[in-house]
């Protein structure tokens, strides 16, 4: 559906510590990172898109978090949930809503909210049923 999402930062090196954790716990790979232009970019393990990308604002203004606006990262597990999540606090994020299952949208929603240095919002999601430990 989606060729590239890019969301604006305005410390480029804060948030490249920021994202970096945050995507390797997602298994989602650097395709690239620029940091005279400032921007980087991750996508998918073995696949060119869609990608994520940070950068400055291409206007050169400065940057605005949007109201109401929120991207959301699918997750394998439950578990990867739990760990982006914790990637995201541990690395200067602000909760905004703790892992856990959330029935009123499906049956199998498990999800976490953060907002990053910038105040940006994110989700990361699981929507499979929980796996059952042996």
């Amino acid at each position: 559906m989606f060729s590239h999402i890019f969301v604006s930062v305005t410390d480029f090196e804060r948030a490249l510590r920021f994202y970096t954790p945050l995507m390797d716990r997602l298994g989602i790979e650097m395709r690239f990172c620029d940091r005279d232009r400032p921007w980087a970019g991750w996508h998918s393990a073995d696949q060119s898109r869609p990608f994520f990308v940070i950068c400055t604002p291409y206007d050169g203004r400065q940057h605005e978090p949007g109201n109401g606006q929120m991207i959301a990262f699918a997750a394998a597990s439950r578990a990867m949930v739990d760990a982006a999540h914790q990637a995201a606090l541990e690395n200067g994020g602000a909760c905004e809503g703790l892992p856990g299952v959330r029935p009123h949208y499906h049956a199998h929603y498990y999800g976490a909210y953060f907002r990053d240095p910038d105040g940006n919002k994110f989700g990361v999601a699981c929507h499979a049923p929980a796996v059952e430990e042996p």
